[in-house]
């Protein structure tokens, strides 16, 4: 049994959360009510999973490392692509293998690439906790535009008290709040909505100088900065402007 032929595709970009919550919503119907794309999701699953269990993979050679790195240099010069690294890794494999073979290969070859191209951690861990958020059923544990609803969710939950601001008036209005889990510890997600655009805002104690200002990853905008003991990051889709402004509008009633 097989999935569709238009569905393979999908069937990847959805394990690998590359789907907005609308297309997740889609392929997760379709899966319902289709018997051969379920067996194959489950199959992908699996061999993720197996792939993941400690003593499969082997350690990659040091001259290995340094072959890959040097060869995919001149290569992403070559082509002018001004897209992150993080995106070509994540893409460029796909094109060359087919099926669930090929998504194996493409995934043991990420494992290897990973720690040698890695820049800006953080950041992508950021990025990678909004896109995961979008996916159906993983934006928000609690859905309501009160602040004085979210607020009160985290106690208990974390061990700080996020700031939860209302900026509906202006613009921006409280989607809900979710735990996540960003560079090793339970951090707050605060979501909020830009017309049909959302920012995730995460929270956490520290006051870390900004990292760069304002950053991009992936096709995300991504504005840091700390105040009153707490450090924001902020990642969106949004009009850079827009999430501009959201920072000002927001700083401008944190605590200090």
């Amino acid at each position: 049994m097989t999935a569709c032929p238009d569905k393979t595709m999908l069937l990847e970009a959805l394990l690998d959360g590359e789907l907005d919550a609308m297309h997740a919503a889609e392929v997760e119907a379709h899966v319902a009510g289709c018997a051969g794309c379920r067996a194959a999701l489950d199959e992908l699953t699996a061999m993720r999973l197996m792939l993941r269990t400690p003593g499969v993979r082997e350690p990659a050679p040091e001259r290995l490392k340094a072959r890959i790195a040097a060869e995919i240099a001149p290569s992403a010069s070559a082509a002018n692509d001004d897209r992150p690294i993080s995106a070509l890794r994540r893409r460029a494999p796909m094109a060359a293998f087919g099926g669930v073979m090929g998504a194996a290969a493409c995934f043991a070859l990420a494992l290897i690439v990973m720690p040698m191209l890695s820049s800006g951690a953080l950041e992508d861990e950021l990025v990678a906790g909004h896109v995961r958020s979008l996916q159906a059923t993983h934006l928000i544990d609690v859905a309501t535009s009160d602040q004085h609803v979210v607020k009160p969710w985290f106690d208990g939950k974390l061990d700080f008290a996020p700031p939860v601001i209302d900026l509906a008036p202006q613009g921006f209005p409280i989607v809900g709040g979710r735990l996540d889990y960003v560079d090793h510890r339970a951090v707050a997600a605060v979501v909020y909505k830009r017309g049909r655009h959302l920012i995730n805002l995460f929270i956490w104690p520290g006051s870390k100088p900004a990292a760069a200002g304002r950053q991009t990853r992936d096709g995300y905008t991504l504005l840091d900065w700390s105040r009153g003991g707490m450090t924001y990051w902020a990642v969106s889709d949004v009009n850079p402007t827009d999430l501009a402004q959201f920072e000002t509008l927001h700083q401008a009633r944190e605590p200090r």
